[in-house]
């Protein structure tokens, strides 16, 4: 007689969704323990989804509810009435659950419902009288709050005291307690044994050393957020951005909203990635559900969209900061700032002058009148209130090389040249070496018709900056329609050209000096090229360009 196969009896539904539910709910233990022991927002959002798929597939499990209330609440998510009610639906699935009772217990403390949470404190211990040392210390404690919030009498005072001493002695009893205290120890322990290590090795320079053992120890340990910051303060301390970034990286990985990693890695981006505007905004954004009251947040939002020629949103975020600050003549001034881009003049004018009145800092307030000087010049078109900003700045600032050179320019506009000439020299005196400052003067002297003495100011200002395009094309133009030395002056203007090869101007200047040379067909080739470039640079009007062109083929 053959022996019959042995018959596999298939699971049924309802017990299949319990098994699975059991398997989740494991898996979702696991990752709340390591979260409780390392702190990980990865543990978190891992516990988080095994508990809510626990909750659909097997929603007659009471554990899942308290502890997803736990996390819920301390991620934020939930408030604490709610945290109350999933603790209570527990409840109503197994009145005689343990740690339902001590959940709502706890839940009900924090909402300061003392008489209620003590009633689910008692009902805990009594479920479980040798177990329940975690349930009377917490109910001692809460017996202290209740005695600084209300007035309480002597008994509480006695209870508390009985509680906390036999909750802590019954601590021994507790395996799960005492398990989790046993594996707080040992990590902590491990914890702190790497972090000796890597500061001793930084104490003796040995960082590339010290960076390793924290990377070590982030993989054994799982505490990516403090190890890999360590990292993250190591390399940029060595002048390694990239590096440092990529740590801090990881630890937003972790944990999204780690505050200090938020701001190293905004401040990181905006020193050293600045074409990485985006990610340094979103930083600052999250920094923002964070700390929703912090004008500082705001103001560099507001710089970095104006990085972006984001102006409106730019503007925004400046108002934004002074709304939580209205004093802050820096956030008057950076909004003043992006209204001007936004054309916006007469607003830009009564925040920079906000911000002068307020005067922090002399140097800095001297920087303030110049920018609105210049709006007052060249919007307004009002040189006498421009001059006074600029004077105003001045006696600010003494030392403040540009405005004396604001003033030379609004000197030279004027057609008042000896007084742009003695603004220039107030400016040279200051910064002797300053090419800048030579090429204006050398300007202002061609315009006075002292052609020796422009021709020794330009030759000062590329001695002191040999790639100084404009310099080499305004010496040309001297030696061109000043002494006649075209084959100098053509020279001159190839120089320029060669530094800078969208130099309209120097184009324009070029096919003049070989249009005198009667090389028309390469005089030509420089007018249709200062012709291309002027349409972005207009330096030149189309017609000057034109008229030349038209010129070389007059008879």
């Amino acid at each position: 007689m053959l022996k019959q196969k042995d018959k596999t009896i298939p699971l049924s539904a309802d017990n299949q969704l319990k098994t699975n539910g059991s398997q989740t709910l494991e898996l979702a233990r696991k990752a709340h323990e390591r979260y409780l022991l390392r702190l990980s927002h990865d543990d978190l959002n891992e516990a988080l989804d095994y508990y809510i798929q626990t909750i659909k597939t097997s929603p007659e499990m009471p554990e899942t509810y308290y502890r997803l209330a736990s996390l819920l609440f301390e991620d934020g998510q939930i408030g604490i009435e709610t945290a109350i009610e999933q603790c209570k639906e527990a409840l109503k699935l197994d009145p005689k659950n343990y740690n339902a009772h001590l959940y709502t217990g706890y839940f009900l403390k924090l909402a300061e419902k003392f008489e209620e949470a003590e009633k689910e404190f008692t009902k805990a211990m009594k479920l479980m009288p040798f177990n329940s040392a975690r349930a009377r210390v917490v109910l001692g404690i809460m017996l202290l709050q209740k005695m600084h919030n209300q007035k309480a009498g002597f008994v509480d005072f006695i209870k508390s005291v009985y509680y906390m001493c036999s909750g802590s002695l019954m601590i021994l009893l507790d395996y799960p307690t005492m398990r989790m205290l046993y594996k707080n120890f040992t990590d902590n322990f491990s914890v702190m044994a790497y972090k000796w290590t890597g500061n001793i090795l930084q104490k003796f320079n040995k960082d590339s050393l010290a960076v390793k053992t924290y990377d070590i120890a982030a993989e054994k340990t799982g505490r990516n957020e403090l190890f890999y910051e360590k990292i993250g303060d190591v390399s940029l301390r060595n002048s390694a951005p990239e590096i440092a970034l990529d740590a801090y990286k990881r630890v937003l990985q972790s944990n999204p909203y780690n505050r200090e990693a938020l701001i190293k890695t905004a401040t990181l981006l905006q020193t050293h990635f600045e074409e990485r505007t985006d990610e340094a905004i979103d930083c600052y954004t999250k920094l923002l559900d964070l700390e929703p009251d912090n004008s500082r947040i705001y103001y560099e939002l507001g710089h970095l969209y104006v990085n972006k020629k984001d102006i409106i949103n730019s503007i925004n975020a400046f108002k934004l900061a002074l709304e939580k600050d209205e004093d802050n003549p820096f956030y008057h001034n950076s909004l003043a700032f992006a209204l001007l881009q936004a054309e916006q003049y007469d607003d830009a004018i009564e925040h920079y002058q906000y911000a002068i009145n307020a005067n922090p800092d002399n140097e800095w307030t001297s920087i303030v009148c110049q920018a609105l000087g210049s709006i007052y010049l060249q919007i307004k078109e009002n040189p006498d209130a421009a001059l006074t900003l600029y004077q105003t700045a001045l006696v600010l600032d003494p030392n403040s090389f540009d405005a004396y050179i604001a003033i030379g320019d609004l000197y030279l506009d004027c057609d008042d040249l000896d007084s742009a000439i003695n603004a220039y020299c107030e400016a040279i005196k200051l910064a002797p070496d300053n090419a800048r400052a030579y090429c204006k003067m050398g300007i202002a002297l061609w315009e006075k018709d002292y052609i020796e003495e422009a021709i020794i100011a330009y030759n000062k200002a590329i001695s002191f900056n040999s790639q100084y395009d404009i310099a080499y094309n305004n010496l040309g133009v001297i030696y061109l329609d000043g002494i006649g030395n075209t084959k100098e002056a053509l020279r001159l203007f190839k120089e320029a050209i060669n530094i800078n090869e969208n130099y309209a101007l120097a184009y324009f200047n070029a096919g003049r000096a070989e249009q005198i040379l009667l090389h028309n067909t390469v005089a030509a080739k420089y007018y249709q090229k200062a012709l291309e470039l002027n349409r972005i640079s207009w330096d030149l009007t189309e017609e000057e360009i034109m008229e030349k062109i038209h010129s070389l083929f007059e008879v």
